[in-house]
């Protein structure tokens, strides 16, 4: 056979890419040989070779879905333009950090604090939006739900932003400081909220439909709620170093294939949330929205009376429980309200396949994640698995999806109860996530609470 035949796939997509895809290509390509002529005493053999291989995904991510190729360029034409008005008032180490305090775009947009906070208001925002057009739109493209999806692209560009610039600002401190701003809760917060909502973005167009943007940017406000919260509690926007266990190049991989996962975990779930509303009898959903979150709160007073537990554990449970009764309530008014918040939703089985894609989608990177943390952990603690809480958590994750994939492709389910096992995917996941922090410790607890 003539060895050509083989090109021919790759030729044509080549072949098919307009020149607006070429312009894109070149650009980021000088812009990551920008970044590598500026940055490239800074890094390891490692971060070299991350940085070569982001450069053509990007590039083929921006030729698979044109909406990118705007976010990634005017993303990196802000976050140069922070960097060149930090530059104008150096100190003895690089940028003067005070320059967030003196420069007014500095001040009130770039700095990375500014910008998450303009990120937090756009997706509440957004939000609001969202459902404004969800109740009073005659059709599926209202005004308000337009405004609601170009407040989810500024408020994802607006983290992209403060993310970089971040990172930027880390370097400027001091030589052993600068990291990647993924390590802690504060950081990870920001990078769950923007991933969260870039994933809508995509099904959105994907499925030509805004209506379950009200759902979605309701789990990614809740984390813009926590996000304020812990920001003004603990004062988690300073950066601080990182301890010895996380000054590795695995973190630049491991933790951001790991909130793919979780982001397309939570999309599922308000999904299935959608799902439920416009399917379940008012009985049924009655019935699990008060028994799945009461089974909850009983082990969690199991736990409190039996337990031998510490006051400032026992305050954590109180916490907890407190916040899964608001979230009882909540649902709750979504059964009384269900005709209205229904009647606008695609169909059953758009909504049933967008489930699925996404649970996929997530239970590939967080299987990654899982087995670069494993790599990750040989080399830090001298061993791939250790039965630490928060890895034991992360299996329990890895099986109750797994397990949701086996009995859908292997078995066929579909409806009610596939949703219903997504949300509480979501309620395992979470804990996974943020319980183990508030309850239990161990070799993984860089985030309390």
């Amino acid at each position: 056979m003539n060895t050509t035949t083989f090109d021919l796939p790759r030729r044509h997509a080549l072949q098919r890419r307009d020149a607006l895809d070429w312009v894109f290509a070149a650009l980021v390509l000088l812009g990551g040989g920008y970044a590598f002529q500026r940055y490239h005493a800074s890094m390891d053999v490692y971060e070299q070779a991350i940085l070569a291989c982001s450069l053509p995904s990007l590039i083929a991510l921006g030729w698979f879905w044109k909406p990118l190729r705007v976010l990634s360029l005017a993303t990196g034409a802000a976050t140069l333009l922070a960097i060149a008005l930090y530059a104008r008032q150096p100190d003895a180490f690089g940028a003067d950090l005070a320059a967030a305090e003196q420069v007014f775009l500095l001040k009130y947009m770039l700095s990375s604090q500014s910008a998450i906070l303009w990120m937090s208001l756009l997706f509440v925002m957004s939000m609001l939006f969202y459902w404004g057009g969800f109740f009073t739109g005659a059709g599926r493209d209202s005004v308000a739900e337009v405004v609601g999806s170009k407040l989810a692209w500024g408020g994802v560009f607006m983290a992209l932003v403060g993310t970089l610039v971040r990172w930027f600002e880390s370097h400027q401190i001091a030589p052993d400081i600068g990291h990647i701003p993924v390590s802690n809760l504060y950081e990870v917060f920001v990078l769950f909220c923007w991933m969260t909502a870039l994933f809508h973005l995509y099904y959105e167009q994907r499925f030509a439909t805004r209506s379950l943007g009200a759902y979605v940017m309701l789990v990614v406000s809740a984390a813009v709620a926590f996000l304020l919260w812990y920001t003004v509690a603990r004062g988690a926007q300073e950066i601080q170093p990182l301890v010895p266990a996380l000054q590795s190049w695995w973190m630049k991989i491991h933790v951001p294939a790991n909130f793919v996962g979780y982001g397309a975990f939570a999309l599922a779930a308000m999904v299935a949330l959608a799902y439920l509303l416009k399917t379940a009898s008012t009985y049924s959903l009655l019935v699990g929205l008060i028994g799945v979150p009461g089974l909850i709160l009983a082990l969690i007073g199991a736990v409190w009376a039996f337990g031998s537990v510490s006051a400032e554990t026992a305050a954590g449970l109180v916490s907890w429980a407190g916040k899964i009764a608001s979230v009882m309530v909540f649902l709750g008014l979504c059964v009384a309200a269900r005709r209205p918040l229904s009647a606008r939703l695609p169909d059953l089985p758009q909504l049933d396949d967008l489930m699925y894609k996404a649970i996929a989608l997530g239970f590939a990177f967080f299987t990654i994640a899982t087995i670069l943390g494993a790599f990750w952990a040989a080399e830090a603690w001298g061993g791939y698995w250790s039965w630490d809480p928060k890895e034991t958590w992360a299996l329990i994750v890895w099986l109750n999806y797994a397990a949701w994939l086996h009995m859908r492709l292997m078995k066929g389910l579909r409806g009610a109860v596939s949703a219903w096992w997504s949300l509480v995917g979501l309620l395992v996941t979470t804990f996974a996530f943020l319980g183990v922090n508030m309850f239990l410790s161990g070799l993984h607890s860089y985030g309390e609470l």
